[in-house]
This record gives structure tokens, sequence and C-alpha cells, in this order.
């Protein structure tokens, strides 16, 4: 038995040794393991006194005679008398006992009361709750809120950067209002933006060359393999840029080596963009000014890239890459972004070579960025795409990819205002874009080749901390380690279940059904009040406008139910075998009780520890960034365990756990990712004003259900130490109460209507379309009115006014999305578009194949209407390629997509966008090549081209409707998205 308790402990102190020395040793800090052998081995064994208690032997198999049981009742009683009466003691430790049988039952009375008192105060909890929720809204605030402070021009001198002057370029911007492609007040930016570098290259420093290049682009294709635009074609033609390029005089290589800084100046048609991207042009503009005067002294040369057909698909990026002369010099590629107003600036994307996020967390003043939204941005969660994309599948380049995220709710709505700016949100950015770009600037190690080749194992795991530190490691330096710290718990556990037997895996298992329990319960409970939402609120999502109410609709039944969920299996783990009363020591009924309540939570304890294993062995077998999260929550809390649970503990009966063991067990956590959950779960919200991509396509609920799952979720992941404490509090009868005061109440201040759902800033996106229909054997015209967030609109209609039907038979097929739910009125509909308008579809010749191949060919002439703004479909169930020309006839002008690999998008549709300038064409010849007959599907109710053309233009009945929508709701615009008069045709296919 004695040599089971020093092999025991000496397997904990090489566990943690091993883990400590792997660390050390990577970092060639050697010394620091040295230090830490010597103070646990010093202080930690001296800590350990072997006091022979039977409870303690783990094992089930050892007895232990009555002679050791007495032997530990006076080794007891001893301690105790010397506590109390020193002199008594040490006298009668040399005499015999008078009565062992009454010392027996003293020391009964005594091991009682050692033990009996399990209760933790429940002040005591409700204060370290206190304490938690305060620390984690401190680090989100510092992390995302602290701002630095703006500068105006004399106080950053001429190569410093400042926002005040960039604010004078985002309100000049802005001022021109909407600027979407081939629109006039886009025409203005462009002259306002031409004019602002122009002034930049007569005030550059005289060693600094600065060459000016207002490019319009032919026209050209975009394929994405990715994203929001896989299965499409993405055609534009005469948009315009202007490309600034800075450099040294007298550095010969740097025109050959150049460093992209990319943003858009167009916005959609329902915003002037103050943050998406008028924010980013500002800077760009203020940092050009900056590096002309500093450049004298780089190595390689820095583009400024203002595009133009960003928001119709990228298209900017693609024709600068694959049309501008400088294109083939660039070697790193920077793009910014806004997915809302002002705020911090952070990296969302990096790599794939490591080069860029390395020397920026190097340089940056306030670095700022988390793995995590990469991996959420590339897996698809978020539907949304950015000219990174390009400048990595197309032209090969590593780089950074920066987004403004405050205030996403208001992303490509009216609420899109300059007054939302945060201020210092100019100035976080342009500080450190301003020291990333002198640093790589001067560097002569920026990559000159291709750097997409770059191996899994070199891709960068990064995360910042309290937006002050960057933290910055390599996949297979995270993988050494991740693989560490799995092999090593996976052995600790395995000898823990060796040595305790059955019921130390009775417990192990029951610590999983409890995690599990939990995150069911917890689950259950939001999802719960998910449902409920939408049957006593107006709309489905009432927390729009008030985010901060999701604390009581979600987070309140989320840790009510991982409360339940651990209750369920802290009564469980009392009543399983325990291997403390191995040795069939006789204990009364309620230090039996007692000492199972302790043990019980203990193992709820190490219940987070087995979440956080399984977590970090997945993210580890699928080279996921976020990974890091996993070990975060893993390792500080167990070594906070070990160390003072275990380590520094004296051999004995279990005592309730130390809030000391929670307070170091969260710090580290806290600190590094409370800040991430938090600005994660408030984007999610923000998101859900434009969740339904085809609206009322998905249920009222869904929304709801998918917030209700993430918060309960990460309730259910993170809480799991803190609630394990709650078991043995007498607070936890009034915790459940006050949880379930504060769900009811919540829910009644929902069904009463006294907070609204959207407001004047945070408003409902919706879109007031006027329709007129060709697809039909009848022509029709409507005004269409639909929204992206989820719910009915009955009320906007009846506050509109103007003859309204609203219900799911209204669908309406725009060819990029389809309408399912919407509000449809014919009033006046027949006035205010010209015929002229009108797009025209039709077959110009068709021919058979040669020899036995009996398939179509079929030429289809197609003329717009003047819209330079178009969306086709092509059913590629019957047509198995195509190709598209400009002009009326066939072989008239240039080809735009010629003949090879066509991919399909959703149900079978191939979809070709189409957006230019005022010189875009507006007559196309379509050449289809029908599949063969056993391979086609013919679908005589299903056209085989289907054609949505857009004009920028307010009717007078739209502008009627838009006077009367209610302020709380907002044109919403994307790139699928219809302007405010639309035109559908199609060709039905014909045998």
């Amino acid at each position: 038995m004695y040599l089971y308790y020093y092999l025991r402990i000496d397997f904990v102190y090489l566990s943690y040794y091993y883990f400590i020395y792997l660390l050390c040793s990577c970092n060639n800090f050697s010394w620091l393991f040295c230090l830490l052998f010597t103070f646990v081995v010093v202080f930690g064994k001296k800590s350990h006194r072997l006091v022979l208690l039977p409870s303690l032997v783990p094992s089930g198999k050892e007895v232990i005679n009555n002679k050791t049981q007495q032997l530990a009742r006076n080794q007891l009683t001893l301690s105790t008398m010397r506590k109390r009466h020193p002199k008594a003691a040490s006298d009668s430790s040399s005499e015999p006992s008078s009565s062992t049988h009454q010392t027996d039952n003293n020391n009964d009375v005594l091991l009682d009361k050692k033990v009996v008192d399990v209760r933790r105060s429940g002040k005591t909890w409700f204060s370290v709750l206190i304490l938690i929720i305060y620390s984690s809204w401190a680090v989100y605030n510092h992390q995302h809120g602290n701002l630095p402070r703006p500068l105006t021009a004399k106080q950053a001198g001429k190569r410093g950067f400042s926002e005040i002057q960039a604010m004078k370029h985002v309100a000049a911007l802005t001022q021109f209002g909407p600027h979407p492609v081939s629109s006039d007040a886009l025409v203005h930016a462009l002259e306002y933006v031409l004019g602002e570098v122009e002034k930049v290259k007569e005030t550059a420093h005289f060693d600094v060359d600065v060459n000016v290049d207002f490019f319009e682009s032919k026209s050209g294709v975009n394929r994405l393999v990715g994203g929001l635009f896989k299965g499409k074609s993405l055609v534009y033609s005469d948009i315009s840029h202007i490309v600034v390029r800075i450099m040294p005089k007298y550095e010969s290589e740097a025109g050959e080596n150049a460093i992209l800084v990319s943003s858009h100046i167009d916005t959609v048609f329902s915003t002037g963009g103050a943050g998406d991207c008028s924010s980013c042009v500002a800077v760009m503009l203020e940092l050009a000014r900056s590096v002309s005067q500093s450049a004298h002294g780089f190595k390689n040369s820095v583009i400024f890239l203002f595009n133009t057909g960003e928001e119709e698909g990228l298209n900017g990026a693609h024709s600068f890459i694959t049309q501008h002369p400088w294109s083939s010099t660039v070697r790193l590629a920077v793009d910014l972004e806004a997915m809302g107003a002002g705020g911090k600036s952070a990296i969302f994307q990096a790599g794939p070579s490591p080069w860029a996020i390395e020397n920026f967390a190097l340089a940056a003043k306030y670095p700022s960025g988390q793995i995590m939204g990469q991996d959420l941005f590339t897996s698809g969660v978020i539907k949304s795409a950015t000219d990174f994309q390009v400048y990595k599948e197309v032209a090969g380049l590593s780089g950074l990819d920066f987004a403004f995220a405050d205030n996403t709710a208001v992303y490509h709505t009216k609420n899109d205002k300059i007054e939302l700016i945060k201020p210092g949100s100019l100035q976080h950015l342009g500080e450190n874009m301003l020291a990333f770009l002198i640093r790589v600037g001067s560097s002569s190690d920026l990559p000159k080749d291709k750097t997409l080749q770059t191996s899994s194992s070199d891709a960068a795991i990064y995360f910042d901390i309290l937006g002050k530190y960057m933290v910055v490691y390599r996949q297979n330096f995270a993988t050494m380690m991740y693989v560490s710290v799995i092999m090593q718990s996976m052995l600790i556990w395995v000898m823990s279940c060796l040595m305790g037997g059955y019921p130390a895996l009775v417990s192990v298992m029951l610590s999983c059904l409890s995690f599990i329990l939990a995150w069911i319960f917890s689950v259950a409970f939001s999802v719960a009040v998910a449902f409920i939402l939408p049957w006593i609120s107006s709309s489905p999502v009432p927390y729009a406008s008030y985010p901060l109410m999701t604390i009581g609709l979600f987070v309140s039944p989320a840790v009510l139910g991982s409360i339940s969920g651990q209750h369920l299996a802290f009564s469980f783990l009392r009543k399983k075998p325990s291997n403390r009363n191995s040795n069939n020591m006789e204990l009364s009924p309620r230090l039996r009780d007692n000492l199972a309540k302790l043990e019980a939570e203990r193992w709820l304890f190490k219940a987070g520890f087995i979440q956080w294993f399984v977590l970090l062995v997945f993210g580890t077998y699928y080279k996921l960034g976020s990974t890091y999260l996993a070990l975060v929550w893993l390792v500080p809390p167990a070594f906070s365990y070990g160390l003072l649970e275990a380590t520094l503990t004296p051999i004995r009966f279990p005592k309730p756990l130390k809030l000391a063991t929670l307070a170091i067990s969260l710090a580290v956590p806290i600190l590094v990712s409370a800040g991430g959950f938090i600005r994660l779960a408030g984007t999610l919200i923000g998101m859900l004003i434009r969740f339904d991509r085809n609206p009322g396509g998905t249920p009222e609920w869904l929304g709801n259900v998918v917030v209700a799952v993430v918060i309960a979720t990460f309730v259910s992941l993170t809480m799991v130490y803190l609630l394990a404490y709650i078991h043995l509090s007498g607070s936890k009868r009034s915790i459940v109460t006050a949880l379930c005061i504060i769900t009811a109440l919540s829910l009644a201040l929902v069904a009463s209507g006294f907070l609204p759902a959207f407001t004047e800033d945070t408003a409902r996106a919706v879109n007031v379309v006027h329709v007129v229909d060709t697809s039909g054997e009848e022509q029709a015209s409507f005004i269409s009115l639909f929204s992206n967030t989820p719910g009915n609109l009955n009320v906007e209609a009846e506050q509109i006014k103007e003859g309204f039907r609203c219900g799911r038979d209204n669908k309406v097929d725009f060819v990029s999305f389809e309408t399912k739910y919407s509000c449809v009125s014919k009033k006046d509909a027949e006035v205010g578009w010209d015929k002229s308008d009108v797009p025209v579809l039709r077959v110009v010749n068709e021919e058979k194949g040669r020899g036995d191949d009996e398939r179509r060919i079929i030429a289809v002439s197609m003329e717009t209407g003047g819209s330079s703004r178009w969306i086709l479909g092509i059913d590629m169930e019957v047509v198995e390629d195509f190709t598209l020309q400009v002009g009326e006839e066939e072989g008239d002008e240039e080809l735009m997509i010629g003949r090879g690999e066509k991919s399909s998008g959703q149900e079978g549709w191939h979809q070709i966008q189409f957006s230019g300038g005022k010189k875009a064409p507006t007559k196309f010849v379509l050449k289809l090549y029908e599949k063969k007959g056993d391979e086609r599907k013919k679908k005589m109710q299903r056209p085989v081209l289907k054609l949505r053309t857009d004009f920028d233009r307010i009717t007078p009945q739209v502008q009627r409707v838009l006077e009367r929508l209610p302020t709380y709701c907002s044109q919403f615009g994307k790139s699928t998205s219809p302007f405010t008069l639309a035109f559908l045709a199609s060709l039905p296919y014909t045998k």
C-alpha cells in the first residue's frame, strides 16, 4: 500500500514534468523546466504526508486489518489532543489508553465532524459567479472595445496616420449616396478618389515614385471553385479601378516585388456604405499619403487597388489580377473589408503561407485577429465572400483579410452610416496597417513565388490576447503539442482506471454522462424557448435590436439545463460503488453520504477535462485552427486541480473543492477566449437580420434555434467547472429559482412588446421590387415586398396600405433565389416602365450534331433591354455545355464564355451573373449544346433558360411604398438581390 501511493504520486508528478518539459524544450527554455522540477520536488513532496487512513485506498482489493484501523484512529486522536492540549497530549502519549472502546466512539464522532460539513456558502458561489461574469465582460470590452485615440493631421505628422483626415474621406464618399456599379454616383466617387491620389502623388517624398493608373477593364469571367459563388459564372464588362503604386526611386527591384492593399469603392444599391467600404477606402487613402513619405527606405513597392465590382461578385479583384500588368509583381495581398460599421478591424483570414501573419504579429501596435473566424468563414457557416478569395484561388497569393465587425445588423442597409463608426476605429486599422507595411516594405524576405503550395503543416494558428498581444504558431508545432497532451491525458486516465478498478471506471463513465446530459438539457431548454418566441411575439427575432435580451431568453435556460443535467449525474455519482471504503471501515451513514457528495463533486469537475479532451482529439484529427481553445480549457484546469487538489493536499478524506482551484482554472481560459465567444454570439445575432436567403424558405423558428444551440453549447462547455461547485452549495435552489424568474420575465417582456424587435437604427431587411414578369403565357406586373429577416410582413403591409396581399402563394422566381413568402400588390403596376426595357429570349438557329451525334445545338439571342445587370439560369439537366458571346448574331464579336466544364448549382441550374458599366454590352448570343437523349431529363414545365434583368430605377409605385414603409425597415442589397425594377423572362424547352 505504501509503495502504491508513492508510485501514484510519482506518476502524477512525472506526467506534469513531461508536459512542462515538452513546452519548455520546444522554446529552448530547459532552464525553466529545471526550476519547476526543483520547486515541485522540494515543496510538493514535503506536502505529501502519508496519513494512513484506510478510506483513502483507491483500490478495492486491499483489506486493512483492525490493527491498522486502530492505529489510524489513535493517530487522529493524538493530533487532535496536541492541537487542544499540547502538554496533556505529550503525557498521554506515553500512557496506555484506559478505554479503547470509548476512544473508538469518540474518533467516529471526530471523523464524522471532519467531513460532515460539506455545504458551501451560497453567497460565496454567487460572488464567484459575479466575478466570472464581470471578468468575461471586461475581457470582451478591452479586447474589442478599447480603441486608440483619433489623431489629427498635426499630431500624426507626415509619416503617421490620422483618423481625422480619413473620416473626411468617409464623409465625402457617403455624400454621393448609394453608388453601385454603372451608377452616376459611382462615377463621382471614382473622380473623388482619383483626385485624392493625385494629391498624394504631388506631395510625395522626392525619393519616392508614385504611379497612378485609372484602369478600365475588359470583359472577363470569374469562376470560383468554392464559397458563396461556387457553381456560377461571374461575368463583367466595363468596370473601372484606380491603381496606385508607391516605390522608392533608387531600388531597382522594388517594382518587381509588390505588396497589394485592396478594397472596393462600390456599394450595394441600398446604402451609402460608410462602413462597407468607404471606411476602408478612406484608410487606404491616408495610408497612401503616409507611405508616400516613407517609402524611400523600402525594398519593395506597395500597390493600392481601389476597385469596383466587388459587390457584384468580386469582379474588381479578378479583373485586376487577370488583366492589369502590375498584377504579376504582387507577392502578398491584403484585403480590407467590413461586415458592419466601425469597431476594431480584425484579421479573420490569413495564409496560406504564415509569413504575413507572423510579420503582422511582430509589427502591429494593436494586433487583433482570431482564427476561429477563419474556421467559420472557410467552412461556409458565414455565407459571404471577399476579394481575398480571388487573390488566393486565382492569383495563388497569400496574405491577410481584415474586416470591421461592429454593428453587423446594419450591414448593407440604410443604417450603414458614418455616425455608427466609433471614434478610434480607423485609427486602429490605420496604425496597424502602417506598421505592417513599413515592416514588409522594408523586408528583403518577401516571398518571391506563389505560396499556395504551402503545406497544411505550415499553416498559422493565431489569436490575440486583449488586443495587445498576438500569439502565432504553426500547425506542425500545434499538432506536436496537442498530440503530446492527448497521449499524456490518455495515459493518466487509463492508469487511473486500472489502478482504481471498477469504481474508477464507473466514475469516469458517469462523468462522461454528466457533460452529455448537461449539453442535452442545456440545448433542450434553450431550443424550447426558441420555439416559443414566434408564438408570443410579432417577430421571430424579438431581440434583434436589444441583443442583451438573449441573456434571459437563451443563456438562463441554457444554464438551467446544464444544472439539471449535472444534477442527475450528481445523483448517480452519489449512488455508485465507492472505492473510498474498500477496507470495510465502519462509517456512519451521514459520513458515508457526505463522502459520496465530495467525491461526486470532484468527478463533475473532472468531467470538464473529458469533454475538452474529446474536442482536443477531434480538432487535432481535422487540424482545425480553433483547437487551441480546447487546449486552453483543458490544461490550466487540469494543472490547477493537480496542483491544489492532488499535489499539495495531504492524503485524507476528500474535502470540498477549493475556490482557488476554480480561480486558477478559469483565469487563462477567460483571458484567451471570453472576448471571442461574446463577439461570435453578437455577430450571429446581427446576422439574423439577413438570415433567410430565400425569403420564407426557412421556418420562422430556425434562426432562434441556431442562436439557442450556439449559446447553449458555449454555456455547457465553459461552465462545466463552475457548475461543479453548485451542488454542495446551499444556494442551488435559489439559483434555479432566479434563473426561472429571469427567463419568465424575459418571455413576458417579449410578449408585451415593450421592447420593439426592430428600431430605426437596427432595421428589418426588406426589398420592394417592381416586377414585370414575361415568363408566363400572359405578361404580369406587380409590386413585390419580401424580407430576408424571418417573420411575416402583415403589420408592414397594413401600414403601407397599397393593397398588398401576403402569403406563401405569392412565390416569385428571381433566378438567383425564390421567394417562398411575399406580399404582392398590383395597384398601378402596369405603368412606370417602358416596353423597351423588357428582355427578349428567342431561338435564332437550331442544328443537329454531325455524324451519329443527334444532339441539338441551339443558338439563342438575348437582349437585356438596356440593362447592364442581369442573372441567367441555364438548366444543366438538359444542357451539357454552352457558350456566350457579345453581339446580335453568332460570330459577331468577342467570346465571353467558351466551351468547357460547367458546374451546376442548386437544383441543377448554372447561373451567369453579369454586371457592367455604362458601356457594357446589352445584346448576346448563347449557344446551347443539348445532352444525349438518354441523359437529359425532359421537364416540360421547366424552362431551359430563365432570365432576370435589373434597373436601378424607382418607379412611382415603388416610391409610394418606400415612403410609407415603416422606419424600422430598410432596403437590403447583395449581389443576388434585384434592384427596385426587375424584369423576368424565360425560354421553354422544346423537343
